[in-house]
């Protein structure tokens, strides 16, 4: 067994290797704090015949047991992956793959285990370093290693590894992953920040990559580590050629066509007239021609724009397509937009609820609520394609994760605007960005729906195209321009900063100049953008007649067990009268929801009754629910009663009290004390007019009393004399 340790933020960063997963082709543990993670890695023996791309599997998993619990559900088993669990395998994903070999083919499969968890060092990030530690001491071919860190900021100090404490105060949560050189890839969050924050914050990160870096690499001295050979796909020379000349001025024409569909009908065309001339001469060429095709159409493409500066639809480096929006589209929903950008179209839709709508979280440490949720829909219509429905992809749940965060930052207080939100970004036609399309729209939504966010969010996509010292940044990129190109740079903010940010890299990393130089060009289409949605929105409509009502009530958190009743009696009584939801918080606030605002106000009258704090003088119209010889108990409030005793029915004397009231009667009641027990007397006859000439009884009744007792001494005992000899 080998360890590795160095203190990297304040605690010590220790890698394992050669206890545990010892028949994988690469194992460690990393533990930092007391959270522990294992990776393992293996590669098949040979290479998947006939596909066109790397087959990688990446797997990040949390077992309960690491947080010290037992999962919820009838299985108590960890069931489907969680969200968290999904972004965290892409973000350990993203900046593995590109460094395979470009002809390595065998499946590859990077497992990820949370062993164990202290509850305050979050264990995604650890991920990323696991798995290029795994893949650098193992024969696998890979071109690492890398690190991965995160970053937080509180009173503009920079942290590395913030606690999960501490990244509740940060101003930003960035997870950072680069090599020895430069950054690779950034996905996070921050409340609004500069430009040039954001890089003071990436360079802070690399700084610890580095040193996360040399502990790998002596790793990698120490086991001496061999990588497998791999055999490279021999190009065919002669069929290249006999492609090219096919293909070479039909390419240039095509890639200026503007219009996708019309573009990619061309390229589908010419693909197939020259697999049909080809087909004689190489025979079962099919795939290798196809390829050749698409490296041409990759290198005309990228051509053009570095020696001319103009992109497949016409616009220049920093043009953004046209934008169109529309509010208010859906009759019956709470907010809607449609919003077009050249192809790319999202139609966003909001819907407020109550407190009992918030989403409940298992988690591995603590179970938790949100009440601010975005969900992104990528249907095959999108790009015109005919594809499976089934589960909700990685990549739906990261786009719309991103949107999320993007938006977070500039929601109403719970307090001013006192719903649980779910958007939902429904992508109709996809060409480039659409997770920023679904910012834009879900700002609008916000704004429709009647949320008064703070400001609204832009995100635009950045693109680069770079060979050797030539470069270009594109603004507001093409799907073609993604895919052919070597950077997709997704920026959200508002017209103050940046909220969200997400970096994906297929080269092996840009120079902070070159970043800088992107997020600037970045801010100029942002705030174009920003521009045209403050057009459109300027603020925010009514909440929708069909959004639920909802009303707050303080009250003493020591009245919440009288609110609730036994087995909840009370609470459920109230939303079984008002046909309202009504929930309490340990502190003692009281949300109450519901279709009708004069059934939400009767819920909150109900909800007074109970908590407040009865004053003698007070009078209230009761309900009498026992008879006894000496009185009737009455309840005067949901749950709460109180004593009306038979002297107190009326001035006259009452023999018995079924002569006056029987159970089920409402009796108007004035309450007259309340004793050192809390206990309430009432009277009826308070409330009455008092006969003219009333005199109160004489109380001959008690002398009577006295009399059928016997003689008895100043203490009430009988006389000694009368005592039975």
């Amino acid at each position: 067994m080998k360890i590795y340790k160095k203190e990297i933020g304040g605690r010590t960063l220790i890698i394992e290797t050669g206890k545990i997963a010892r028949q994988s082709d690469g194992a460690v543990m990393v533990t930092y704090g007391e959270t522990t993670i294992l990776t393992a890695v293996n590669a098949a023996n040979e290479p998947r015949e006939g596909i066109d791309f790397f087959p990688l599997q990446v797997e990040y998993r949390e077992r309960h047991y690491a947080g010290g619990k037992i999962p919820g559900g009838f299985f108590k088993r960890e069931a489907r992956p969680s969200e968290k669990e999904v972004l965290t395998s892409r973000l350990t994903d993203r900046p593995i793959r590109p460094l395979f070999p470009k002809d390595f083919k065998n499946e590859t499969q990077v497992i990820v285990t949370v062993l164990a968890s202290d509850g305050k060092n979050p264990s995604g990030v650890l991920a990323g370093i696991g798995a290029s530690a795994a893949l650098s001491i193992s024969n696998i071919p890979w071109n690492g290693p890398i690190a991965t860190v995160s970053v937080g900021m509180i009173n503009d100090k920079f942290i590395i590894f913030p606690t999960i404490e501490e990244l509740e105060e940060s101003n930003i949560e960035l997870i950072v992953s680069g090599n020895e050189n430069s950054i690779v890839m950034v996905e996070g969050e921050s409340k609004i920040i500069s430009e040039e924050t954001l890089i003071e914050a990436l360079k802070f990160a690399h700084t610890s990559i580095v040193d996360i870096i040399d502990i790998q690499k002596e790793m990698i001295n120490d086991l001496n580590v061999a990588k497998r050979d791999i055999q490279p796909i021999e190009k065919n020379e002669k069929l290249e050629l006999q492609v090219n000349k096919l293909v070479e001025k039909e390419i240039k024409k095509i890639i200026q066509i503007s219009d996708k569909m019309e573009r990619q009908n061309s390229s589908d065309s010419l693909q197939m007239d020259t697999l049909s001339q080809l087909e004689e001469e190489f025979p079962e060429s099919e795939k290798e021609i196809k390829s050749i095709i698409d490296d041409k159409f990759k290198i005309a493409f990228r051509n053009q724009i570095l020696d001319k500066g103009i992109r497949s639809d016409g616009r220049k480096l920093t043009d953004i397509r046209k934008i169109t929006i529309e509010q208010g589209i859906l009759p019956r929903t709470h907010g809607s937009t449609l919003f077009t950008r050249g192809e790319t179209q999202a139609l966003v839709v909001t819907t407020l609820g109550s407190k009992r709508d918030e989403q409940i979280v298992d988690g591995m440490v603590d179970d938790y609520k949100k009440s601010f949720i975005l969900h992104y829909n990528f249907p095959p219509y999108s790009v015109g394609e005919v594809g499976r429905i089934g589960f909700t992809s990685r990549r739906e749940i990261g786009h719309g994760n991103l949107a999320e965060r993007a938006l977070k930052p500039v929601l109403p207080n719970y307090d001013e605007f006192p719903y649980t939100i779910r958007l939902v970004s429904e992508i109709m036609e996809s060409n480039g960005s659409s997770s920023m399309a679904s910012v834009c729209g879900g700002s609008l939504a916000l704004m429709d729906a009647g949320a008064k966010i703070k400001s609204h969010v832009s995100g635009i996509a950045m693109g680069l195209i770079l060979e050797n010292n030539k470069y270009a940044i594109l603004s507001d990129i093409l799907g073609v321009e993604d895919h052919l190109g070597d950077m997709d740079f997704k920026v959200a903010g508002t017209k103050d900063g940046i909220t969200a940010i997400q970096l994906d890299l297929k080269i092996d990393g840009i120079s902070f100049e070159l970043m800088a130089e992107a997020l600037a060009q970045a801010k100029e289409g942002r705030l174009h953008i920003l521009d045209l949605m403050q057009k459109a929105s300027p603020e925010a409509n009514k909440i929708s007649s069909y959004a639920p009502r909802i009303l707050f009530l303080q009250i003493d958190p020591e009245k919440i067990g009288a609110l609730i009743g036994p087995g909840g009696k009370n609470i459920k009584q109230i939303i079984s009268d008002t046909e309202c939801d009504v929930n309490v918080e340990d502190d003692g606030m009281v949300t109450i929801s519901g279709d009708d605002v004069a059934k939400c106000n009767d819920a909150i009258e109900l909800v007074k009754a109970i908590t407040f704090e009865p004053e003698i003088g007070m009078e209230f119209d009761g309900i009498v629910t026992r008879l006894m010889t000496f009185g009737a108990f009455v309840e005067f409030a949901p749950g709460r009663e109180g004593l009306v005793h038979i002297s107190e029915f009326d001035w006259k004397r009452t023999e018995r009290v079924e002569d006056v009231v029987k159970s089920g009667d409402i009796m108007r009641i004035k309450l007259i004390k309340i004793d050192d027990q809390g206990k309430l007397a009432f009277s009826r006859k308070a409330l009455l007019p008092k006969p003219e000439g009333y005199k109160p009884p004489e109380r001959k009744e008690r002398d009577n009393r006295n009399k059928s007792y016997g003689n008895r001494d100043n203490r009430g005992r009988r006389d000694s004399s009368r005592r039975r000899r």
